[in-house]
């Protein structure tokens, strides 16, 4: 994977993957920065984006909706993909991706997308909302703690996840108290790429599982699913990965990890499923749709649904 960290790189980043006429994946947002493109997808997310003739490579600008759309055009067209993310989701790492609709309700997903670069920018990122700040981190923070622990794990893995831990839990509060602050929205961001390549190295566990099936269905924010889901994965795997979950907490500078994410949650206003209107009656179906995927399946040990049930319900 190439990484440069600064926009103005992009231009060589193309150059060096031989990438002459680009697929623009892009929303409106982002049309000041006269980005490359020899043809342009506005809609994010969709479910019908088609790769055009004539373009040799994919560029996303955006977010984890931007970048998973761009990821399915380049599963669909061996294409290789260019990613600038603009929050910190961490898409940009991984060749899984899910496809939603334009009203973010989930409509089916896969594999096989080719992501060869990326560029970070922090001056992207300076004007991403507190909800949408902690969010995305929070997502990011999960890809640290579920790559400490999933079956995928590997001592690359673990370097990167623990190395982006302690850089998200340190810089978050600071992002949160001065939002407009370069340093700290760079130890962020970089946290938020080491937490990604650990994504990519090890992949996803349970509360991925749950925040996906949530999400999913109701056309929820991914991040502050992930938010809500990680502190109880974290207490249901902590008998199954105690060593994993410890050095997670250490990390996080905390011997309470599941605590600790709820305190950085509660920074984007991130408390219970109810404040987002998931209805009580639809936990049960939840958990089996959540025990089905594939985070689930490669926990250490894969939830039951009426497990998962008793962990949408401590968070309800």
């Amino acid at each position: 994977m190439i990484v440069r960290w600064r926009l103005e790189e992009l231009p060589e980043v193309l150059d060096e993957l031989g990438i002459e006429r680009p697929f623009l994946v892009a929303n409106e947002r982002w049309d000041h920065l006269r980005l490359p493109a020899e043809r342009r997808w506005t809609e994010i997310p969709s479910a019908r984006i088609e790769v055009p003739p004539l373009v040799d490579g994919i560029l996303a600008v955006g977010g984890g909706s931007a970048i998973d759309t761009a990821k399915a055009a380049s599963a669909a067209s061996s294409l290789p993909l260019v990613s600038v993310p603009t929050t910190y989701s961490g898409a940009e790492w991984a060749p899984t991706f899910g496809v939603r609709d334009p009203g973010r309700h989930m409509v089916g997903g896969g594999s096989g997308a080719r992501p060869v670069g990326i560029v970070y920018d922090v001056g992207l990122t300076l004007g991403l909302p507190r909800a949408e700040t902690v969010g995305t981190a929070l997502n990011a923070l999960a890809h640290s703690a579920e790559a400490l622990y999933v079956k995928g794990r590997n001592d690359a893995g673990d370097r990167a996840a623990l190395a982006g831990a302690e850089l998200i839990a340190r810089a978050l509060p600071a992002v949160v108290a001065s939002p407009t602050d370069e340093g700290s929205r760079t130890e962020l961001l970089r946290g938020a790429a080491a937490a990604g390549e650990a994504l990519g190295l090890a992949g996803l566990g349970l509360g991925h599982a749950i925040a996906q099936a949530l999400g999913g269905r109701y056309g929820l924010p991914h991040g502050a699913m992930n938010a809500l889901a990680l502190p109880p994965a974290l207490r249901f795997n902590q008998q199954h990965a105690p060593a994993a979950i410890a050095g997670f907490g250490a990390a996080l500078g905390t011997d309470d990890a599941a605590a600790k994410v709820e305190e950085l949650a509660r920074l984007g206003g991130f408390e219970r499923l109810r404040d987002f209107g998931v209805p009580e009656a639809n936990l049960s179906s939840l958990a089996e749709a959540a025990a089905g995927r594939g985070g689930n399946k490669a926990n250490p040990k894969p939830a039951t649904p009426a497990e998962i049930e008793q962990l949408l319900r401590s968070i309800w």
